[in-house]
């Protein structure tokens, strides 16, 4: 038997990468999938619901179930017909996972308007637009024992702040918020919500200037897709209902439970503050001498 034997599940940007990994993986664990992918160009630009129908096409062949559908994501129209299809299909969902995105590089001073809206659009946008009808439709199961699960994606490039990213770095730190409040909202509904910041050799990362990846063969294999799928597929099991509302990382052979934002120190006045009472407070009880850290630790840090 399968980790996911009777469950069923809709995957966002199924037809390549992360996507069609975790597909493949959910398929060989029994899982019954919807499966979605525009099949755009990495910018978003295009589509082509071959790669999507290809990967259906593949998972039935060999025994599984899947029914592909090339709509773009972005667009709510989409996210209602794959959980129409899911439930029409094979009579309900207990799963969604959100990885379809696209990148539009540019440093900020260079980033037109129209790049800031796709990419904003297509990750944030496109996590609504499944996610509102997945939530009605659990909701109106009241089984707080559902095991239902939200598996978004981030990335390091929101973590870590990447400098030429700051469209994608904004929707994808995005992405943990919504997370965050999907966990607090939806739990006693039966619903869990995790972010996977991944780190994988895809055609989005090689898109990127100065890819270090493509130049090392091995690091490429290390580097697959294939290793984001078994924390994904382990999360959308039965018995991850304890880690909801956490992002975690995976890259390689590696994962990684990344902390929630915590208050690591306050100051307070009186009453209302002084301009050099307040200086002196934060230079003193939040800065780096009075907890032992380098100054370099305040800088911002810039992922090689």
């Amino acid at each position: 038997m399968g980790t996911l034997d009777g469950r069923v599940a809709i995957i966002t940007g199924a037809g390549r990468g992360i996507g069609a990994s975790i597909s493949r993986m959910f398929a060989a664990e029994g899982a019954k999938l919807v499966l979605n992918d525009l099949g755009s160009k990495e910018d978003g630009t295009g589509g082509d619901i071959g790669p999507a129908t290809d990967i259906a096409k593949e998972i039935n062949a060999a025994g599984g179930a899947a029914v592909a559908d090339g709509g773009d994501i972005a667009d709510t129209d989409t996210g209602k017909r794959l959980v129409a299809t899911a439930v029409e299909t094979y009579g309900k969902l207990d799963i969604v996972v959100n990885v379809a995105g696209i990148l539009r590089d540019r440093m900020i001073f260079n980033l037109a308007e129209e790049d800031w809206d796709a990419v904003i659009r297509v990750h944030l946008r496109g996590h609504y637009s499944t996610i509102r009808p997945a939530t009605e439709y659990w909701r109106a199961q009241r089984n707080p024992d559902g095991h239902f699960r939200i598996i978004n994606f981030t990335s390091d490039s929101a973590l870590q702040g990447s400098p030429g990213q700051p469209n994608y770095a904004a929707a994808k730190l995005g992405i943990i918020g919504l997370t965050y409040s999907l966990a607090n909202a939806m739990a006693r509904y039966g619903v869990t919500a995790n972010a996977i910041a991944p780190g994988a050799a895809t055609r989005l990362v090689a898109t990127m200037p100065d890819d270090k990846l493509a130049a090392d063969p091995d690091v490429m294999n290390d580097m697959s897709p294939d290793n984001i799928a078994p924390i994904v597929t382990y999360l959308a099991g039965t018995e991850s209902d304890w880690i909801s509302g956490r992002t975690l990382g995976a890259a390689g052979y590696e994962v990684k439970l990344w902390n929630n934002p915590d208050v690591i120190e306050t100051i307070s006045s009186d009453g209302p503050w002084d301009l050099k009472d307040l200086a002196n407070k934060v230079e003193t009880q939040f800065g780096p001498k009075a907890h032992g850290l380098h100054p370099s630790i305040f800088t911002a840090q810039v992922p090689k």
